[in-house]
């Protein structure tokens, strides 16, 4: 037998006895290696770990907005009372009812905003309607918009489940008041001016009513 078929031989020897060795090493699981994980376990770890934020970690729907004791306290409390009520969705909601309200009031027409103010408060409004009626001035306003807005404090009554939430605002506005003849005495409708007002509206929590009520308002 010739030299060359010789070690023909002897290579295909050898590649054979490597292709088997090496299908009995892949053919085994041993060392470092990541064990397999079911379907089953990996939902387990996954609803564990969302439990454990959810009962353990920071609601960041308050943590956002505050970090006073008191009103995270008395937010929880509003929660608990009522599971659909959001802090993020209350504060927007507030700033359209900020400038609903402020317009409504600057523009006199504040029977269609009774329904949102408590008594002590459309009174108030009333009065000073009235009031500018009496002398026969008019105010013409245009809103520009809330430059800012802040979560002062929060309460919640554990008896009567009203929570109460104050809202500091800081609104801009182009307002003018003009005499009967339509002259302008006081304003000018080319500049600017803030509106700062400190608010509070209440409501009692878990009711068929969603509307909150306007029942303080302060500069």
């Amino acid at each position: 037998m010739s030299s060359p078929i010789i070690q023909l031989i002897v290579l295909a020897a050898i590649a054979i006895f490597l292709i088997l060795r090496l299908r009995d090493v892949l053919g085994t699981r041993e060392g470092f290696e990541k064990p397999v994980v079911t379907r089953n376990e990996t939902e387990t770890v996954t609803n564990r770990g969302k439990f454990e934020v959810i009962e353990g970690g920071p609601d960041h729907d308050i943590a956002d907005h505050t970090d006073d004791p008191a009103s995270v306290e008395a937010l929880g409390k509003m929660k608990a009372a009522e599971p659909s009520f959001a802090v993020g969705e209350f504060l927007s909601g507030a700033r359209g009812a900020y400038e609903m309200i402020l317009m409504a009031f600057e523009n006199g027409d504040i029977a269609r905003i009774q329904p949102f103010l408590s008594e002590d408060v459309y009174e108030s409004f009333a009065a000073v309607v009235e009031d500018r009626e009496t002398r026969g001035l008019k105010i013409d306003a245009n809103f520009l918009g809330v430059r800012e807005m802040k979560l002062v404090e929060a309460e919640f009554d554990d008896d009567t489940r009203e929570g109460e939430i104050t809202i500091r605002f800081v609104g801009e506005l182009n307002s003018v008041v003009r005499d009967k003849s339509g002259e302008i005495v006081e304003g000018n409708p080319k500049e600017a001016k803030k509106q700062k007002d400190v608010w509070t509206f209440a409501r009692i929590m878990g009711s068929d009513n969603p509307n909150w009520t306007l029942v303080a308002t302060g500069g």
